[in-house]
């Protein structure tokens, strides 16, 4: 109404043409022509008259009454919750609504009327959450406590919160700490009291789940990135100092302490096993209780809108997977919790990743697995495939005393007793391994029959070692008879140059 009295009072106070009133104004000359012809059919010609009226009555004298809006209203708690399936749009919703009232509300007035309870009702018009799309997760500020019932000594625990975007459902449980391991599993049991998988996780970005904190592109924790893939869902990161973009969890949580946490704080719990079976209890009053915004608990709001939405849960639960770097030593083998595993040796001094679960142990290198154990969990001690090592430490592995033997028993029987003392004088087996090889092996060299008489001429002398037997029969001394018994014990001859055993009388 400004401009329509700041025409007429220009061209009936000021005596302006209608292009200058137009160019002042920034109006179509038609716009001018109309208003002035409005103003005399409504039998208005001075300025006085019409400075004399108010608005209302100036407005009504020229465009007529205006028409009292008598058409059936939408229900907006119908469009919002209607608008959380979907697919469901506000146009479709409109169609469905003059299906109902044929002479409701257009299209425009609809959508007003909906975003004019949105704003009364202080809901984020970026987050209409739609069924089976987000699950928020947090922990609780307030954290609870259990008690040891041998010390008295009180210990606080987490309380980690998971709520559906569309529904509200929550899951609530007590964990020992926030870290990964603690985090991850949670996330399965929540899924696991939904029944389904949501298309998107929204938490915050703490340590646990988030390993670089950013705006734009966080840097999810590589477990938590395994376990989303696992459950084909994917993790979206609130920004950081932004609690509207999990809005949703921080009013779970806050429930959540009201209605769970402030109802134990007279009660003591001596297990972490005990305090949740008391939390599972107090969440399902919690979903029970009906929300005065939509009439209706969390619980009917979830079977009707999230239930039907979520994806099923894969047959195999997540198994948690921790992963370390390492480098491969000298000896071909790394290290996981003082325990040494082999990796094929053509990997030395190479880096790579450790991925570990409760029983076993993958090592990955440029993201190929190049070896997997079973977890053993005792340290200091080694576990070794025979194929991850070099051939000439492939072959040492395979020497053993029986086998030694049999082939000693192969050349012969004096051989076999010759082996059977070289391993029987060493304090350790493996150290006679190499003596024994190398008196086999001469059999390559001077035959099976003169190793035989090399090695009962060395057992009769009571020779331990390869330079002995390999001595003799480099020396021929295999192809001399032995001395007899008789001849070991004759006296020596008499000669000039022999003292004899009065000379140390």
């Amino acid at each position: 109404m400004h401009k329509t009295r700041e025409i007429l009072r220009q061209k009936w106070a000021l005596g302006r043409s209608h292009r200058e009133v137009g160019r002042s104004l920034a109006v179509s000359l038609g716009l001018v022509s109309s208003t002035l012809g409005r103003a005399e059919t409504a039998g208005l010609s001075t300025w006085e008259g019409v400075a004399a009226l108010s608005d209302r009555t100036l407005e009504t004298k020229l465009y007529g009454p205006g028409r009292t809006a008598t058409r059936p209203r939408p229900d907006p708690v119908w469009i919002h919750t209607e608008r959380q399936r979907k697919g469901v749009t506000l146009e479709l919703l409109h169609l469905e609504y003059l299906e109902a009232q044929p002479d409701g509300y257009r299209y425009t007035q609809f959508c007003e009327y909906y975003r004019r309870w949105c704003k009364q009702k202080r809901l984020s018009m970026r987050q209409v959450h739609r069924a089976g799309e987000k699950l928020f997760v947090d922990y609780a500020g307030h954290k609870p406590k259990i008690v040891n019932r041998m010390t008295g000594e009180v210990h606080e625990v987490e309380l980690f919160v998971a709520t559906l975007g569309a529904s509200s459902y929550t899951y609530a449980e007590a964990t020992e700490s926030q870290r990964v391991a603690d985090f991850v599993a949670s996330h399965t049991r929540a899924l696991a009291f939904f029944g389904g998988v949501p298309e998107l996780v929204v938490p915050d970005q703490l340590k646990s789940g988030v390993t670089r904190a950013c705006r734009y592109e966080p840097g999810v924790q590589r477990s938590y990135d395994e376990w989303s893939q696992h459950y084909g869902t994917t993790i979206l990161p609130a920004r950081p100092r932004k609690p509207r973009d999990k809005a949703k969890v921080e009013v779970a949580v806050q429930v959540a302490e009201r209605w769970i946490l402030a109802r134990l704080r007279n009660e003591t719990f001596f297990s972490l096993f005990e305090l949740n079976q008391r939390i599972f209890a107090l969440l399902e009053d919690l979903n029970d209780r009906p929300m005065r915004a939509y009439g209706q608990s969390r619980r009917e709001r979830f079977e009707e809108l999230d239930r039907p939405a979520l994806a099923p849960l894969p047959v195999v639960p997540f198994e948690l997977a921790v992963w370390k770097h390492a480098k491969v030593n000298l000896d071909y083998h790394v290290v996981l919790d003082r325990h040494f595993y082999s990796v094929p040796h053509p990997l030395v001094h190479e880096r790579v990743e450790l991925r570990s679960t409760a029983t076993t142990v993958e090592v990955l290198n440029k993201g190929q697995r190049v070896a997997v154990h079973r977890y053993d969990p005792m340290p200091g001690t080694y576990t070794t495939v025979p194929a991850h090592m070099p051939k000439a430490h492939q072959k040492h592995l395979a020497w053993t005393p029986t086998r030694l033997i049999t082939w000693g028993r192969s050349v012969g029987p004096e051989t076999e007793i010759l082996v059977k003392r070289i391993l029987a004088d060493r304090p350790h087996p493996e150290q006679g391994y190499r003596s024994c090889l190398g008196v086999l092996r001469l059999a390559k060299q001077y035959g099976t029959a003169r190793l035989e008489a090399a090695c009962k001429r060395a057992v009769s002398v009571n020779a331990r070692s390869y330079r002995h037997v390999h001595s003799i029969l480099k020396n021929g001394l295999d192809r001399m008879a032995l001395a007899t018994d008789e001849e070991q014990t004759r006296l020596p001859l008499e000669h000039e140059n022999v003292r004899g055993g009065d000379y140390y009388n």
